[in-house]
């Protein structure tokens, strides 16, 4: 008899998954390695930054109040007592009617309060003795960068989960970090199932298809920040591939099949789960495609028994397979993010289930356009290549027309979503 399932929302689903989710273990890199990877602290600034008060143009170090009342009509002429270049400390003490030639970025000698530019001043010099002419009154901290201006001490400059860019990479290095606490990368077996499949380097044959997901599945996976490891084919033997699963599950965080999730004659996962003794969360999911998206639990860890078809099963991951890896990795916001749209085509059919098509999203004159980046069926693989988001079309009786309002999901976005679901 086959097995009748009820379908559950989106929401619904994804919700019994997180329930799942936890941090994973923390480990330490070079700088020079950490590029690429999610923090697993949130890095702390520990010193101010500046660190000193310095100055921002190249000028002269002065001391305000001895260019009270200057004017052109009364200027007020100081003696240059010293040159300091960026990274050179004054070790002289400036006096009244003093000052010092200085650099951008150089440390404010510590009796002056400001700094005038080279191109407001007019030099000179009388035996050997440099000195200039100031015209005009100068305040207190003008043109100056003063110390903790940037960053004050003990503030959060990145927090964890977040994936470190050229950017942060600067800022660790600014504050010394030449030790990167990062989350440790989990690892996800793959299998692929189905006789029909064939790998990519075997000629084609008649009835037979090579086998994209575990290739597809291993990118996303590389995409979300884990380690793929591909197991090969299970058999469309209950045993052989009972064994290999059981295997396979001590050596990895979390393991993906595709296919073999159905309730066809040989699509045997249902069977294995139970024999495994793994709680199915859910085996029937109110979305097109990857409705068939079914997912177990056994001694805290996840297996995802993803759709044999391509955009299916390209759809599930993104949904449901990498928040986890995302909260593996320390995010705090690890569902795709949401992003509202302009629909560029008519979607006029009605669908009881919410559709996720395959999309690619641009910037116009009036925000974010959406339209399909290939055919709409879970079966194509051409319309993953440019899909850069994945367009969200709710359960409807009357289909969408272009110029609606919808949302998307964006597949290539970093920062991530705490929770798109409404």
């Amino acid at each position: 008899m086959v097995e009748r399932r009820i379908p559950i929302s989106v929401k619904e689903a994804v919700m019994r998954v997180m329930k799942f989710a936890k941090e994973g273990k923390k480990e330490e890199v070079s700088i020079y390695e950490c590029n690429g990877r999610f923090l697993c602290e949130d890095i702390v600034a520990n010193h101010d930054v500046p660190s000193f008060d310095r100055s921002a143009y190249d000028g002269f170090a002065i001391r305000s109040v001895d260019l009270k009342g200057a004017s052109k009509e009364k200027p007020i002429t100081l003696s240059v007592i010293d040159e300091i270049g960026a990274g050179q400390v004054c070790q002289k003490r400036i006096g009244e009617y003093e000052a010092v030639r200085i650099m951008t970025g150089a440390m404010l000698p510590s009796d002056c309060d400001a700094v005038v530019m080279f191109e407001v001043v007019k030099e000179g010099r009388e035996n050997d003795q440099p000195y200039i002419i100031i015209d005009h009154e100068v305040g207190k901290g003008t043109n100056l960068s003063f110390q903790g201006e940037d960053v004050k001490k003990g503030k959060v400059l990145v927090e964890k989960g977040t994936k470190i860019n050229p950017g942060i990479m600067a800022l660790l290095a600014t504050f010394g970090y030449e030790k990167v606490p990062v989350a440790k990368k989990p690892i996800i077996g793959i299998f692929a199932t189905g006789t029909e499949l064939l790998e990519v380097d075997e000629p084609l044959e008649k009835g037979k298809i090579r086998n994209s997901n575990a290739y597809m599945i291993m990118a996303q996976i590389e995409r979300a920040g884990a380690i793929p490891v591909y197991f090969g084919k299970l058999q469309d033997v209950f045993t052989v591939s009972y064994e290999a699963m059981k295997e396979k599950l001590a050596s990895v965080d979390i393991l993906i099949t595709t296919g073999g999730v159905s309730v066809g004659d040989y699509d045997l996962l249902p069977a294995i789960y139970k024999e495994l003794g793994a709680e199915v969360l859910f085996n029937k999911v109110a979305m097109r495609p990857g409705s068939v998206t079914t997912v177990a639990h056994l001694d805290g860890k996840l297996l995802y028994g993803l759709s044999g078809n391509p955009s299916a099963c390209y759809v599930g991951f993104e949904i449901f397979t990498k928040p986890i890896i995302r909260r593996y990795l320390f995010s705090s916001k690890p569902h795709l993010q949401s992003a509202p749209a302009i629909l560029g085509e008519d979607f006029l059919t009605a669908n009881a289930f919410t559709r996720f098509f395959r999309s690619t999203v641009s910037w116009k004159e009036d925000g974010l356009h959406t339209v399909p980046s290939g055919v709409d069926k879970s079966n194509i693989v051409t319309s993953l290549a440019f899909a850069n988001a994945l367009t969200i079309l709710p359960s409807n009786s009357t289909g969408y027309q272009k110029g609606e309002r919808v949302n998307v999901l964006l597949l290539e976005e970093e920062e991530g979503s705490e929770w798109p679901w409404n």
